[in-house]
């Protein structure tokens, strides 16, 4: 399976479904990565999420992606919209007191105007949708990445990535709302969000395991500099992959 995104990042097997990465030092004939040393242990849940994705989720998020554009839209814009606030605190904790603002109206018109978050009419408005987290905050306090993990259902994370596990879920509205058929919804909009990278993982030539773990580890770098990584700094993020 693979992970991603942000954004995207709720407890859902999709969560282990589309992105990684981190770079590989060869010593012999054996691949060792400074970031990911319990690679054995991380291979063996890896596998058994993507069994459980094939047999479970695949074939319903296929059925979902027959629906109308429109339609999965609308039901992306709900959970993107419920799981904001946490985007908001994060972004008052890292300091960007002009977004949080700004991100906070977008809440407030997409939950009301947008009818419960179902349409997007901030960004008609020239209020663009932005994506924080806990993880982002830690290293934007400094903490380094730590080991790459891959969780049971959960999929792709680290060690500083992982205490936003439990804060998106507390800053989820939907967390409150204890209504079973929309985290079934959610969970299979996820899978069906990372539809086009599960098959280009699955097409590729490469390791499908360092597949998922490199296009996570870049995603991550990438959302941490807000979109601007330096070229350089995923290359040192390799080497303290186990401070």
């Amino acid at each position: 399976m693979i992970c991603l995104s942000m954004q995207n990042r709720r407890i859902t097997f999709a969560v282990a479904a589309v992105f990684a990465l981190s770079g590989c030092a060869t010593t012999g004939t054996t691949t060792v990565d400074p970031a990911d040393p319990w690679e054995p242990a991380n291979r063996t849940t890896y596998a058994i999420n993507d069994t459980l994705d094939r047999a479970l989720l695949k074939p319903v998020s296929d059925l979902y992606l027959k629906l109308p554009e429109g339609i999965r839209g609308s039901v992306r814009n709900f959970f993107d919209n419920a799981a904001y606030p946490g985007t908001v605190l994060n972004q008052l904790l890292q300091g960007k007191f002009k977004l949080a603002m700004e991100d906070s109206m977008r809440f407030v018109l997409n939950s009301t105007l947008g009818v419960a978050g179902l349409f997007d009419v901030s960004s008609g408005l020239g209020l663009e949708r932005h994506e924080e987290d806990l993880g982002q905050t830690l290293a934007v306090w400094g903490m380094g990445e730590g080991n790459f993990v891959n969780y049971p259902l959960f999929g792709p994370s680290s060690i500083r990535d992982t205490p936003g596990l439990a804060a998106d879920a507390m800053t989820n509205v939907l967390t409150y709302t204890p209504l079973f058929p929309l985290t079934v919804l959610e969970i299979v909009d996820a899978r069906a969000n990372l539809d086009k990278a599960i098959k280009l993982r699955d097409e590729s030539a490469v390791d499908p395991y360092i597949f998922t773990r490199e296009a996570y580890r870049q995603r991550r770098n990438f959302l941490i500099h807000d979109g601007s990584p330096p070229l350089d700094d995923f290359d040192e993020a390799e080497e303290g992959g186990e401070n």
